[in-house]
């Protein structure tokens, strides 16, 4: 077992957050509201090489200015985890295996190593007297492909992709801990998407391949429709679950509650970036890939007092700045403006 890079002590008086997977899509965007809300942030990050390592130090350039935060680069798999979260107030566990298209096949040994592996390591650290808290970030994918209807948190898991069958074990993984006393809370999130997005996701891949002229890749026949969620809402619903009045192994869905399809999506972008930049160009379907997510939100309203406040035309067009700003940057993906709480 190999030991970590060494960590600062916490600073007495202030909250102390460890972030998992720091330097991600959504990871940098809530260490930076924490610190804005005056937590101090531990952020751990391997730097893997699931997309450029490049861009996620990237997302970090803020952060990287403020005394608050501190970056450890540790592998949860591997090392020793007991100094990441000794003195953490709470264990926010965003690091990933990322993506359904990616896990079948042999790759799957990544998912079981990133996604089920490393939160049972975690979880034992936490439980070990680290923390009092955990909150994992799952994913919808854990639902599978349900009805036309919104899906509640005590729906039967179904997963259709071996990522979803990961998720899903770390969720199991974090209810096994909260039996034994660990306060351990999972949130189900439905499709994020704002700036700073990974580049394999769909938005992502839309608004790049628009700016660059290309015909963008629509799999499937753009009816599948999805819950989406912008990224400053997940990070507010991750922030009040670090310390909601939640029972120990609390499942919340964090959606918007209003599901659109990918071909609604790609007239939305029409509307902001011109018709004649948004070429389709259709592929096949991809295995995994469900027809539907729309998640209940009634659960998250009374429990976290939160409900998505970002409309899918507005994220968009925030996400369209961010990536026309990484273009005027010559790719070299600058940092968002620092976040309001």
């Amino acid at each position: 077992m190999e030991q970590p890079a060494a960590v600062a002590a916490p600073v007495p008086g202030t909250p102390l957050a460890l972030v998992t997977g720091v330097a991600g899509f959504i990871g940098s965007h809530l260490a930076e509201r924490l610190v804005t809300e005056g937590w101090q942030v531990r952020g751990v990050d391997a730097f893997t090489d699931a997309y450029d390592p490049a861009r996620k130090r990237a997302n970090l350039r803020w952060l990287q200015t403020r005394c608050e935060f501190e970056l450890v680069e540790a592998d949860l798999a591997a090392d020793d985890l007991g100094p990441l979260v000794r003195g953490s107030d709470v264990v926010l566990h965003l690091a990933a295996e990322p993506g359904v298209p990616g896990s079948w096949g042999p790759a799957f040994a990544a998912y079981c190593r990133g996604n089920v592996l490393a939160t049972q390591r975690l979880l034992e650290a936490a439980a070990a007297g680290g923390a009092p808290r955990v909150v994992y970030a799952s994913s919808s994918s854990i639902y599978g492909d349900d009805a036309a209807s919104p899906v509640a948190e005590d729906s039967l898991p179904r997963p259709a992709s071996p990522y979803g069958v990961s998720k899903l074990a770390g969720e199991l993984l974090v209810g096994a801990y909260a039996r034994r006393g660990l306060l351990g809370v999972s949130l189900r999130f439905f499709s994020i998407y704002g700036p700073r997005q990974r580049p394999d996701m769909a938005i992502h891949r839309f608004i790049e391949a628009a700016l660059a002229g290309r015909p963008l890749t629509l799999y499937g026949s753009g009816a599948q429709t999805r819950d989406f969620t912008f990224v400053d809402d997940a990070v507010a619903a991750t922030a009040a679950a670090a310390t909601a009045d939640l029972e120990p192994g609390a499942v919340l869905n964090v959606a918007a509650g209003a599901p659109v399809s990918l071909s609604t999506v790609v007239d939305l972008l029409r509307e902001q970036l011109g018709p004649s930049g948004l070429a389709v160009r259709r592929g096949p379907e991809r295995p995994g890939d469900v027809a539907w997510t729309w998640g209940a939100t009634d659960q998250a309203r009374d429990r976290l007092g939160w409900t998505a406040a970002t409309d899918l035309r507005s994220g968009l067009a925030r996400q369209i700045a961010w990536h026309r700003g990484r273009a005027r940057a010559g790719q070299a993906a600058p940092a968002c403006a620092r976040p309001v709480p």
